[in-house]
């Protein structure tokens, strides 16, 4: 069993909310545009972090994480990416990613809209966590935390981390 929390977008800024809602987890995923390679140091002193970089980030980044990120959890293959369109409407780039790794958990980011969904068409549950800085036009900070267990997505949270402004305790 892993508890994870997932965020996305946070466009060079953590909102210091997620270490009171992270505190417990095992590993953070981070699903792109991360923004700057302090936030993924500050996140590694935190927790274990996985992650894909974004459209925003830059070469660093780029270097550092990949565009697409395929591996195994507690018996659940999972594949995440930054850009993938929408469930049943995929971009090239993630349909063929979907195609490739048949995760049974497809991560993503960038829309900065919270979406959790199962996906007939891929038999797979799809989690966009929404963004939790504040850049981009969402209007509340979001992230969501979870369970994978014996290959089983459980108790799953939308928390929300207050309206999108830089100071927010």
């Amino acid at each position: 069993m892993k508890k994870i929390g997932l965020m996305s977008d946070t466009h060079g800024w953590v909102d210091p909310k997620i270490f009171k809602y992270f505190k417990d987890v095992d590993e953070i995923w981070h699903a792109g545009d991360v923004g700057s390679m302090e936030v993924i140091e500050e996140l590694e002193a935190f927790k274990l972090i996985r992650g894909v970089c974004g459209n925003i980030d830059d070469h660093v980044i780029r270097a550092t994480w990949p565009k697409v990120n395929a591996f195994e959890c507690e018996g659940m293959k999972v594949c995440m990416t930054h850009i993938a369109g929408k469930p049943y409407k995929y971009t090239q780039d993630a349909r063929a990613a979907i195609n490739e790794h048949k995760p049974s958990l497809f991560v993503c980011g960038h829309s900065h809209i919270l979406l959790v969904q199962f996906d007939k068409n891929i038999n797979s549950l799809w989690l966009n966590p929404g963004a939790c800085g504040y850049k981009g036009f969402h209007k509340v900070k979001t992230i969501l935390r979870f369970v994978i267990d014996d290959g089983k997505v459980k108790d799953m949270e939308a928390i929300e981390l207050g309206v999108k402004a830089k100071v927010n305790l």
